[in-house]
Protein backbone atom coordinates (compact mmCIF):
# COMPACT_ATOMS: atom_id res chain seq x y z
CA UNK A 1 0.00 0.00 0.00
CA UNK A 2 1.48 3.58 -1.08
CA UNK A 3 1.88 6.01 1.19
CA UNK A 4 -0.75 8.18 -1.01
CA UNK A 5 -3.45 5.35 -0.03
CA UNK A 6 -2.52 5.46 3.65
CA UNK A 7 -2.85 9.43 3.95
CA UNK A 8 -5.71 9.60 2.28
CA UNK A 9 -7.78 6.84 5.22
CA UNK A 10 -5.80 8.45 7.40
CA UNK A 11 -7.97 12.16 6.64
CA UNK A 12 -11.26 10.12 6.19
CA UNK A 13 -10.89 8.71 9.45
CA UNK A 14 -11.66 12.40 11.17
CA UNK A 15 -14.16 13.26 8.73
CA UNK A 16 -16.39 10.36 9.02
CA UNK A 17 -16.13 10.98 13.25
CA UNK A 18 -17.06 14.79 12.17
CA UNK A 19 -20.08 13.28 10.26
CA UNK A 20 -21.23 10.82 12.87
CA UNK A 21 -20.63 13.10 15.27
CA UNK A 22 -23.11 15.79 13.72
CA UNK A 23 -25.63 13.05 13.30
CA UNK A 24 -26.00 12.23 16.65
CA UNK A 25 -25.86 15.76 17.57
CA UNK A 26 -28.63 17.00 15.18
CA UNK A 27 -32.37 15.35 16.03
CA UNK A 28 -35.43 16.42 14.14
CA UNK A 29 -39.26 16.11 16.50
CA UNK A 30 -42.01 15.34 13.92
CA UNK A 31 -45.62 17.26 15.47
CA UNK A 32 -47.62 15.44 17.94
CA UNK A 33 -44.47 13.81 18.72
CA UNK A 34 -41.72 13.75 22.06
CA UNK A 35 -39.23 11.89 23.22
CA UNK A 36 -36.84 12.08 26.51
CA UNK A 37 -33.59 12.51 26.75
CA UNK A 38 -31.47 10.58 29.33
CA UNK A 39 -27.46 12.82 30.36
CA UNK A 40 -25.58 9.58 31.38
CA UNK A 41 -27.97 7.03 31.95
CA UNK A 42 -30.56 9.97 34.19
CA UNK A 43 -33.90 11.59 33.09
CA UNK A 44 -32.69 15.11 31.18
CA UNK A 45 -35.35 16.93 29.03
CA UNK A 46 -38.21 16.33 26.73
CA UNK A 47 -37.73 16.74 23.26
CA UNK A 48 -40.83 19.52 21.74
CA UNK A 49 -41.17 19.19 18.11
CA UNK A 50 -38.70 20.70 15.58
CA UNK A 51 -34.75 20.82 15.35
CA UNK A 52 -33.10 19.97 18.20
CA UNK A 53 -29.34 19.51 19.46
CA UNK A 54 -28.16 17.11 21.69
CA UNK A 55 -24.63 16.27 22.98
CA UNK A 56 -23.61 12.73 21.21
CA UNK A 57 -22.48 9.80 23.13
CA UNK A 58 -23.56 12.08 26.46
CA UNK A 59 -27.20 12.75 25.96
CA UNK A 60 -29.25 9.47 24.85
CA UNK A 61 -32.78 10.34 23.39
CA UNK A 62 -35.19 7.36 23.86
CA UNK A 63 -38.19 6.25 21.32
CA UNK A 64 -40.83 8.95 20.38
CA UNK A 65 -44.41 9.14 21.98
CA UNK A 66 -47.23 9.62 20.41
CA UNK A 67 -49.10 12.47 21.80
CA UNK A 68 -52.58 11.79 19.56
CA UNK A 69 -55.90 10.17 21.02
CA UNK A 70 -55.20 6.37 20.21
CA UNK A 71 -57.90 3.79 20.01
CA UNK A 72 -57.04 0.26 20.95
CA UNK A 73 -59.39 -2.47 20.56
CA UNK A 74 -58.89 -5.54 22.77
CA UNK A 75 -60.58 -9.09 22.01
CA UNK A 76 -64.04 -10.18 23.70
CA UNK A 77 -63.34 -11.46 27.39
CA UNK A 78 -65.54 -13.85 29.40
CA UNK A 79 -67.34 -12.34 32.01
CA UNK A 80 -70.03 -13.30 34.92
CA UNK A 81 -73.31 -11.65 35.88
CA UNK A 82 -74.39 -11.07 39.05
CA UNK A 83 -76.83 -13.91 37.91
CA UNK A 84 -74.22 -16.37 36.89
CA UNK A 85 -74.29 -16.31 33.45
CA UNK A 86 -71.62 -15.73 31.39
CA UNK A 87 -70.64 -13.22 28.82
CA UNK A 88 -68.46 -11.94 26.37
CA UNK A 89 -67.46 -8.40 26.42
CA UNK A 90 -65.28 -6.35 23.13
CA UNK A 91 -64.09 -3.25 24.63
CA UNK A 92 -62.26 -0.25 22.79
CA UNK A 93 -60.58 1.85 24.71
CA UNK A 94 -60.01 5.62 23.67
CA UNK A 95 -57.00 7.28 25.52
CA UNK A 96 -53.75 10.01 24.84
CA UNK A 97 -50.64 10.37 26.13
CA UNK A 98 -50.28 13.76 28.34
CA UNK A 99 -47.19 13.00 30.12
CA UNK A 100 -44.07 11.22 28.07
CA UNK A 101 -42.33 11.58 31.15
CA UNK A 102 -44.54 9.22 33.22
CA UNK A 103 -45.20 6.95 29.98
CA UNK A 104 -41.73 6.39 29.93
CA UNK A 105 -40.89 5.91 33.39
CA UNK A 106 -43.66 5.17 35.27
CA UNK A 107 -45.14 2.10 33.26
CA UNK A 108 -43.05 -0.27 30.99
CA UNK A 109 -45.89 -0.84 28.27
CA UNK A 110 -48.91 1.34 29.14
CA UNK A 111 -51.28 -0.15 26.36
CA UNK A 112 -50.42 -3.55 27.95
CA UNK A 113 -51.31 -2.38 31.48
CA UNK A 114 -54.59 -0.32 30.22
CA UNK A 115 -55.65 -3.80 28.12
CA UNK A 116 -55.38 -5.56 32.01
CA UNK A 117 -57.04 -2.61 34.02
CA UNK A 118 -60.02 -2.55 31.54
CA UNK A 119 -60.64 -6.33 31.60
CA UNK A 120 -60.23 -6.53 35.32
CA UNK A 121 -62.44 -3.05 36.20
CA UNK A 122 -65.16 -4.98 33.53
CA UNK A 123 -65.05 -8.20 35.94
CA UNK A 124 -65.98 -5.61 38.88
CA UNK A 125 -68.27 -3.62 37.23
CA UNK A 126 -70.49 -6.69 35.54
CA UNK A 127 -70.25 -8.56 38.45
CA UNK A 128 -72.68 -6.15 40.57
CA UNK A 129 -75.65 -6.42 37.25
CA UNK A 130 -77.98 -8.98 36.06
CA UNK A 131 -78.07 -10.13 32.27
CA UNK A 132 -80.86 -7.44 31.73
CA UNK A 133 -79.13 -4.92 33.04
CA UNK A 134 -75.91 -5.49 31.67
CA UNK A 135 -77.70 -5.72 28.05
CA UNK A 136 -79.70 -2.39 29.05
CA UNK A 137 -77.09 0.19 31.17
CA UNK A 138 -74.51 0.59 28.41
CA UNK A 139 -73.92 4.12 29.15
CA UNK A 140 -73.86 3.57 33.04
CA UNK A 141 -71.38 0.71 32.04
CA UNK A 142 -69.03 3.24 29.96
CA UNK A 143 -69.17 5.93 32.48
CA UNK A 144 -67.93 3.53 35.37
CA UNK A 145 -65.38 2.02 33.12
CA UNK A 146 -64.23 5.56 32.50
CA UNK A 147 -63.93 6.88 35.45
CA UNK A 148 -61.97 3.89 37.50
CA UNK A 149 -59.57 3.71 33.98
CA UNK A 150 -58.85 7.30 34.21
CA UNK A 151 -57.91 7.37 38.00
CA UNK A 152 -55.52 4.56 37.92
CA UNK A 153 -53.76 5.77 34.58
CA UNK A 154 -53.54 9.20 36.00
CA UNK A 155 -49.89 8.80 37.62
CA UNK A 156 -48.74 6.98 34.29
CA UNK A 157 -49.81 10.28 32.10
CA UNK A 158 -52.60 9.33 30.51
CA UNK A 159 -55.79 10.22 30.21
CA UNK A 160 -58.44 7.97 29.61
CA UNK A 161 -61.15 9.84 27.04
CA UNK A 162 -64.13 7.00 25.82
CA UNK A 163 -64.63 3.34 26.87
CA UNK A 164 -67.30 1.94 24.87
CA UNK A 165 -68.48 -2.14 24.78
CA UNK A 166 -68.38 -3.18 21.05
CA UNK A 167 -70.43 -6.29 22.11
CA UNK A 168 -72.39 -8.23 24.42
CA UNK A 169 -72.86 -11.54 23.73
CA UNK A 170 -74.65 -13.58 26.14
CA UNK A 171 -74.65 -17.20 25.89
CA UNK A 172 -76.38 -19.69 22.51
CA UNK A 173 -79.45 -21.11 25.44
CA UNK A 174 -79.54 -17.04 26.67
CA UNK A 175 -79.86 -15.75 23.27
CA UNK A 176 -82.65 -18.37 22.50
CA UNK A 177 -84.73 -17.91 25.79
CA UNK A 178 -84.26 -14.33 24.83
CA UNK A 179 -86.03 -14.59 21.58
CA UNK A 180 -88.59 -16.70 22.29
CA UNK A 181 -89.48 -14.17 25.41
CA UNK A 182 -89.31 -11.20 22.82
CA UNK A 183 -91.27 -13.07 20.21
CA UNK A 184 -93.89 -13.48 22.81
CA UNK A 185 -93.67 -9.83 24.03
CA UNK A 186 -94.78 -8.91 20.07
CA UNK A 187 -97.20 -11.47 19.61
CA UNK A 188 -99.07 -10.11 22.88
CA UNK A 189 -98.61 -5.84 21.64
CA UNK A 190 -99.90 -7.16 18.75
CA UNK A 191 -102.57 -8.98 20.18
CA UNK A 192 -103.36 -5.93 22.27
CA UNK A 193 -103.27 -3.16 19.46
CA UNK A 194 -105.63 -5.60 17.38
CA UNK A 195 -108.03 -5.63 20.18
CA UNK A 196 -108.13 -1.86 21.01
CA UNK A 197 -108.28 -1.38 17.38
CA UNK A 198 -111.93 -3.43 17.28
CA UNK A 199 -112.43 -1.78 20.48
CA UNK A 200 -112.03 1.60 18.96
CA UNK A 201 -113.58 0.53 15.36
CA UNK A 202 -116.84 -0.79 17.80
CA UNK A 203 -117.43 2.07 19.80
CA UNK A 204 -117.30 4.70 16.42
CA UNK A 205 -119.63 2.31 14.77
CA UNK A 206 -122.15 2.61 17.47
CA UNK A 207 -121.33 6.35 17.81
CA UNK A 208 -122.41 6.39 14.43
CA UNK A 209 -125.36 4.29 15.11
CA UNK A 210 -126.04 6.20 17.79
CA UNK A 211 -125.66 9.35 15.56
CA UNK A 212 -127.57 8.31 12.79
CA UNK A 213 -130.94 7.16 14.37
CA UNK A 214 -131.03 10.63 16.43
CA UNK A 215 -130.74 12.38 13.15
CA UNK A 216 -133.41 10.12 11.82
CA UNK A 217 -135.67 10.24 14.62
CA UNK A 218 -135.43 14.00 14.45
CA UNK A 219 -136.03 14.20 10.84
CA UNK A 220 -139.01 12.11 10.68
CA UNK A 221 -140.08 14.27 13.89
CA UNK A 222 -139.58 17.38 11.60
CA UNK A 223 -141.36 15.24 8.86
CA UNK A 224 -144.60 14.72 10.83
CA UNK A 225 -144.91 17.66 12.21
CA UNK A 226 -144.47 19.94 9.12
CA UNK A 227 -147.25 17.37 7.62
CA UNK A 228 -149.16 17.95 10.18
CA UNK A 229 -148.78 21.36 9.94
CA UNK A 230 -149.87 20.85 6.31
CA UNK A 231 -152.59 19.00 6.99
CA UNK A 232 -154.09 21.47 9.81
CA UNK A 233 -153.19 24.24 6.74
CA UNK A 234 -154.86 22.27 4.41
CA UNK A 235 -158.42 21.33 6.83
CA UNK A 236 -158.34 25.32 8.31
CA UNK A 237 -158.35 26.33 4.35
CA UNK A 238 -160.83 24.21 3.35
CA UNK A 239 -163.05 24.88 6.41
CA UNK A 240 -162.71 28.54 5.80
CA UNK A 241 -163.59 28.10 2.01
CA UNK A 242 -166.58 25.89 2.48
CA UNK A 243 -167.64 28.62 5.22
CA UNK A 244 -167.32 31.42 3.03
CA UNK A 245 -168.91 29.63 0.51
CA UNK A 246 -172.08 29.10 2.18
CA UNK A 247 -173.04 25.72 0.86
CA UNK A 248 -176.51 24.83 0.88
CA UNK A 249 -178.18 21.49 1.23
CA UNK A 250 -178.05 20.59 -2.14
CA UNK A 251 -174.22 20.51 -2.44
CA UNK A 252 -173.86 18.62 1.05
CA UNK A 253 -176.43 15.82 0.11
CA UNK A 254 -174.19 15.43 -3.71
CA UNK A 255 -171.12 15.51 -1.10
CA UNK A 256 -172.33 12.44 1.16
CA UNK A 257 -173.38 10.32 -2.06
CA UNK A 258 -169.62 10.29 -3.08
CA UNK A 259 -167.82 9.96 0.44
CA UNK A 260 -170.27 7.01 0.75
CA UNK A 261 -168.63 4.42 -1.52
CA UNK A 262 -165.29 5.41 -0.09
CA UNK A 263 -166.31 3.98 3.20
CA UNK A 264 -167.67 0.91 2.22
CA UNK A 265 -164.22 0.61 0.18
CA UNK A 266 -161.92 -2.90 1.30
CA UNK A 267 -161.97 -6.52 1.63
CA UNK A 268 -161.79 -5.97 5.50
CA UNK A 269 -165.12 -3.73 5.77
CA UNK A 270 -168.33 -5.79 7.93
CA UNK A 271 -169.49 -3.40 9.32
CA UNK A 272 -170.52 0.03 8.06
CA UNK A 273 -172.88 2.87 9.39
CA UNK A 274 -174.62 5.52 7.46
CA UNK A 275 -174.90 9.15 9.44
CA UNK A 276 -178.91 10.15 10.14
CA UNK A 277 -178.01 13.45 7.80
CA UNK A 278 -177.87 10.70 5.06
CA UNK A 279 -181.66 10.95 5.09
CA UNK A 280 -181.84 14.76 4.86
CA UNK A 281 -179.45 14.69 2.23
CA UNK A 282 -181.54 11.95 0.31
CA UNK A 283 -184.59 14.70 0.50
CA UNK A 284 -182.76 17.33 -0.67
CA UNK A 285 -181.99 14.88 -3.72
CA UNK A 286 -185.54 13.61 -4.09
CA UNK A 287 -186.29 17.37 -4.62
CA UNK A 288 -184.04 17.89 -7.37
CA UNK A 289 -184.71 14.38 -9.10
CA UNK A 290 -188.49 13.75 -9.05
CA UNK A 291 -187.90 10.06 -10.05
CA UNK A 292 -185.40 8.94 -6.84
CA UNK A 293 -188.89 9.23 -4.78
CA UNK A 294 -190.20 5.92 -5.77
CA UNK A 295 -188.98 3.30 -3.26
CA UNK A 296 -187.93 0.10 -4.49
CA UNK A 297 -189.03 -2.96 -2.41
CA UNK A 298 -185.66 -5.01 -1.52
CA UNK A 299 -186.06 -8.83 -1.81
CA UNK A 300 -186.85 -10.78 1.21
CA UNK A 301 -187.12 -7.67 3.44
CA UNK A 302 -189.85 -4.89 4.39
CA UNK A 303 -189.39 -1.53 3.28
CA UNK A 304 -189.63 2.10 5.43
CA UNK A 305 -191.95 4.06 5.09
CA UNK A 306 -189.98 7.42 4.13
CA UNK A 307 -191.25 9.31 1.74
CA UNK A 308 -187.39 9.23 0.26
CA UNK A 309 -187.81 5.83 -0.67
CA UNK A 310 -184.48 3.59 -1.15
CA UNK A 311 -180.83 3.43 -2.96
CA UNK A 312 -179.37 -0.15 -4.14
CA UNK A 313 -176.21 -0.66 -4.93
CA UNK A 314 -175.41 -4.17 -6.28
CA UNK A 315 -172.53 -5.33 -4.18
CA UNK A 316 -172.75 -2.82 -1.58
CA UNK A 317 -175.80 -2.13 1.21
CA UNK A 318 -179.17 -1.41 1.15
CA UNK A 319 -180.22 2.11 1.99
CA UNK A 320 -183.22 2.98 3.33
CA UNK A 321 -184.91 6.59 3.46
CA UNK A 322 -185.56 7.94 6.62
CA UNK A 323 -183.87 5.34 8.94
CA UNK A 324 -179.60 4.55 8.95
CA UNK A 325 -178.77 1.24 7.63
CA UNK A 326 -175.99 -1.02 9.16
CA UNK A 327 -174.65 -3.89 7.38
CA UNK A 328 -173.54 -6.57 9.32
CA UNK A 329 -174.20 -10.64 9.45
CA UNK A 330 -177.75 -11.94 9.62
CA UNK A 331 -177.31 -13.79 13.04
CA UNK A 332 -175.65 -10.29 15.04
CA UNK A 333 -178.60 -8.72 17.02
CA UNK A 334 -179.57 -5.10 16.39
CA UNK A 335 -177.91 -2.30 18.32
CA UNK A 336 -180.52 -0.77 20.96
CA UNK A 337 -178.80 1.90 21.87
CA UNK A 338 -177.90 2.73 17.64
CA UNK A 339 -181.79 2.45 17.43
CA UNK A 340 -182.61 4.50 19.64
CA UNK A 341 -180.16 7.12 18.61
CA UNK A 342 -181.19 6.58 14.66
CA UNK A 343 -184.86 6.02 15.34
CA UNK A 344 -185.36 2.51 13.77
CA UNK A 345 -183.12 -0.16 11.76
CA UNK A 346 -183.87 -1.54 8.02
CA UNK A 347 -183.54 -4.85 7.13
CA UNK A 348 -180.33 -6.36 7.06
CA UNK A 349 -178.44 -6.46 3.66
CA UNK A 350 -177.38 -9.76 2.69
Amino acid sequence: MSSAVVGFILLMIPVVLVLVTLAKSVRIVPQARAAVVERLGRYYRTLVPGLTVVIPFVDKVGRMIDLREQVVSFPPRAVITEDNLVVNIDTVIYFQVTDPRAASYEINNYIHAIEQLTVTTLRNVIGGMNLEQTLTSRDQINGQLRGQLDDATGKWGIRVNRVELKAIDPPISIQDSMEKQMRAERDRRAAILTAEGVKQSQILTAEGDKQSQILRAEGSREARRLEAEGQARAIDIVFNAIHDGDPDEKLLSYQYLQVLPQIAQGSSNKLWIIPSEFTKALEGLSNVFPGMGKKPTPPGGTGGTSATGSASVPGRPAVTGGTPSASRPSSAPPDDEGGRRTGEYGTPSP
